[in-house]
């Protein structure tokens, strides 16, 4: 890490790098969300040119300032930010209301994109590598975030159940989501294509999993190879899943438990449909 000071206090900077990282451990926060946060201090970092424990509140605000007015960057993102500051000022550095204080976060007005059925099974069936349509079919078919789906073992493959096991998902619980038997059979020509390995999507070594930005670059190849409208990244079959399934009369609270949301009002999100499927809905006045 490059964003605490390296001077004279060498020795002091590194006892507090060491103390960012043990607090982020001890929280049991992910590597990922520890390799997002690193990224924000480093980020912060390089906008100042100077060490972060040189800086005051008002230099914060007017970097987190131009990540939204001026970089436009996506509000999920920007909240990554946020609570990464939130735990070095306040939590690590030990900084007061009067000393650091930054607004408290907004939610974003605009709703998930968000693709009909039949995009959604052109865009799988256009792959033509058995391993990248089975990927794509696990995060649609069962609501998994990309993180979740890379590092999916084969003994987390419910059979008898028809579920899938997700391990460590966001919040770091463990929680069992649907196994479709579309899926399903495109992983097990993909096991017998590709042969076993300790993950079900590995990379070019097969002993380690697929990465994110793997994943992220194949469906976005086959969202070009398909011409299926662009509304998002990967994570829109995510969307699809719980969008769709809402669509078909699922109960909010089961899909609630398969996406693994904390709130109910996160799931309640989905609750926005299609134009085609509104049209099929009728006034209360119609049936007077």
């Amino acid at each position: 890490m490059v964003y605490l000071r390296k001077t004279k206090e060498s020795d002091m900077a590194s006892q507090l790098r060491d103390e960012v990282n043990m607090h982020m451990r001890l929280r049991g926060f992910s590597p990922r969300t520890i390799e997002s946060y690193t990224h924000a201090y480093e980020e912060l970092a390089r906008y100042y040119m100077r060490p972060l424990d040189t800086l005051n509140c008002d230099d914060v605000q007017k970097f987190l300032d131009d990540l939204v007015s001026v970089r436009k960057l996506e509000w999920s993102t920007i909240n990554v930010y946020f609570s990464a500051y939130r735990l070095l000022y306040e939590k690590i550095l030990g900084w007061d209301k009067r000393r650091f204080s930054i607004p408290r976060r907004g939610r974003s007005g605009k709703l998930p994109g968000v693709l009909s059925q039949e995009e959604v099974k052109q865009l799988i069936r256009t792959h033509a590598n058995i391993k990248h349509q089975a990927l794509l079919a696990m995060i649609y078919g069962s609501g998994l975030r990309v993180s979740e789906a890379v590092i999916l073992r084969p003994v987390h493959i419910d059979r008898d159940r028809m579920m899938v096991l997700v391990v460590q998902g966001k919040g770091h619980k463990d929680r069992y989501t649907i196994l479709s038997p579309v899926a399903l059979d495109l992983l097990g020509k993909h096991w017998r294509l590709n042969g076993p390995a300790d993950y079900l999507f590995f990379g070019r070594d097969r002993t380690r999993a697929m990465c994110s930005g793997t994943a992220q670059s194949v469906y976005y190849q086959a969202l070009e190879k398909s011409g299926v409208r662009k509304v998002g990244g990967i994570h829109v079959l995510r969307h699809c899943f719980a969008t769709h399934l809402m669509e078909n009369g699922v109960d909010i609270y089961r899909i609630k438990r398969w996406m693994g949301h904390r709130a109910l009002s996160t799931t309640a999100r989905y609750m926005h449909v299609t134009r085609e499927h509104m049209l099929k809905i009728k006034s209360p006045l119609d049936s007077l």
